[in-house]
């Protein structure tokens, strides 16, 4: 574990932990000729396995790829399920990774920084456009807090078959750099402030939401915890559910959770100090009188699952009445949540986190961050943007999809996806 800052002790275990790296690796006992790149250990366990390639001698991340998917078999003792923690493909210019090695199955996704609100890397003054994988990543102390807070095993339940399935997961980097950076802002800031993260479909917005719950948990500032309780809102069932089981297998004792669907359930969770609470978007409301009056001593981190329109009218007419209003079909979640954070004012003791695929201009203007512009005009921008450019081009919804609603996800990377969201550029 990352030590904390305060125990000496934890920074003296910490420090005797060996980082090791081996170049051509042989993992073969059957064949020793066969050898691998590069694989990285800790204290002798191998974590990451790598396929390097280069650009000048005509192979790129795709022929990595391919010779995961080909060469390397996953009943080898190296890159068997769960034995490492993440495979790397990457050349010069891109990175894509894989937590689950099955042949010509295995799902590689990218790890590009995205470039131009579009996919691949910017141009790198100093370097490949690929070394922030070794100076940014792969430090100690940033790969020991990717192992201790992102990394892992989740069980996955089938509700009609009841069959469990474990899912390694390891987040892409987009993922990595928002939580980080909203970490650090609230650290160095406190609480009391508003996010706007402009995340688009196939951006693994569930994720994202159970690490920033899970570390704004822990995170402390000179010993002292930086928010008491986490509540996340949402207003898809389906999210409800995976968001809360997410959460629950980081968090290493379980009834940290509360799942708040009654509004008493609500009031007791805030009131008996639960670490994270989940509930939806109609109980919004009591969660913002909650928090500025009967728990005005204490400090919260309110993270807001797709502040936009939502996906029923019946979801917005039961957000009227819990608010009290007559029904308005012209307005939707998203203006209710804005009315509601307008009305309370801001509430100094609670941060919000809003996270949006499309957020209008009033969301904008309450969540996001003021840039003066040179003419005198005031505009706001996403504290942490990942584009629907960028999830088209790394082919995480389709051209067609994402011009009806921007809402419609299909499985990454089919060579049918790939080649319908060329032409339609094209055709554009």
């Amino acid at each position: 574990m990352t030590p904390s800052e305060k125990n000496p002790k934890a920074k003296e275990q910490f420090a005797k932990n060996i980082f090791s790296v081996t170049q051509q690796l042989q993992y073969s006992n059957d064949n020793t000729k066969l050898a691998l790149d590069l694989a990285v250990f800790i204290n002798g366990l191998p974590v990451i396995t790598y396929e390097l390639k280069n650009q000048l001698t005509k192979q790129d991340v795709e022929d990595a790829v391919y010779q995961y998917q080909n060469d390397r078999d996953p009943k080898e003792l190296l890159f068997q399920f769960k034995r490492c923690m993440v495979h790397f493909a990457l050349d010069d210019a891109r990175i894509k990774f894989c937590t689950k090695l099955d042949g010509k199955k295995s799902w590689f996704l990218p790890f590009d920084k995205g470039y131009n609100d579009g996919a691949g890397n910017p141009p790198n003054p100093d370097g490949i456009m690929t070394d922030y994988l070794w100076k940014e990543i792969l430090t100690k102390t940033e790969l020991a807090n990717i192992i201790e807070n992102y990394a892992q095993v989740i069980e996955e339940k089938d509700n009609d078959t009841g069959k469990v399935k474990h899912k390694q997961i390891f987040p892409r980097y987009h993922q990595l750099s928002v939580v980080k950076e909203l970490l650090a802002d609230i650290q160095k800031n406190g609480v009391g402030r508003k996010y706007l993260i402009q995340h688009s479909a196939g951006s693994g917005k569930s994720n994202s939401i159970a690490w920033l719950a899970h570390q704004l948990v822990g995170l402390e500032v000179k010993g002292v915890n930086v928010a008491d309780s986490v509540v996340v809102v949402t207003d898809r069932v389906n999210l409800d559910q995976q968001i809360k089981n997410t959460i629950k297998q980081f968090m290493q004792v379980g009834n940290t959770v509360a799942w708040a669907e009654h509004s008493d359930d609500l009031r007791k969770a805030i009131k008996d100090g639960k670490k994270i609470i989940i509930t939806t978007v109609h109980k919004f409301p009591i969660i913002l009188n909650g928090i500025g009056t009967a728990h005005k001593n204490r400090k919260f981190a309110i993270i807001i699952d797709e502040a936009h329109s939502s996906q029923s009218g019946s979801m917005s007419a039961q957000m009227n009445i819990a608010l009290g209003d007559d029904y308005d079909p012209d307005s939707d979640i998203e203006d209710k949540i804005n009315m509601l954070v307008e009305g309370r004012k801001m509430l100094t003791n609670a941060s919000y986190f809003a996270f949006t695929a499309t957020p209008k201009n009033k969301t904008l203007e309450m969540f996001g961050v003021a840039a003066p512009q040179s003419d005198g005009v005031v505009k706001h921008f996403p504290f942490h943007i990942y584009s629907m450019k960028q999830a088209i081009q790394e082919g995480f919804i389709s051209y067609i999809s994402a011009e009806r609603s921007g809402k419609s996800l299909t499985r990454y990377s089919t060579l049918a996806l790939r080649c319908i969201n060329s032409l339609m550029r094209k055709l554009k």
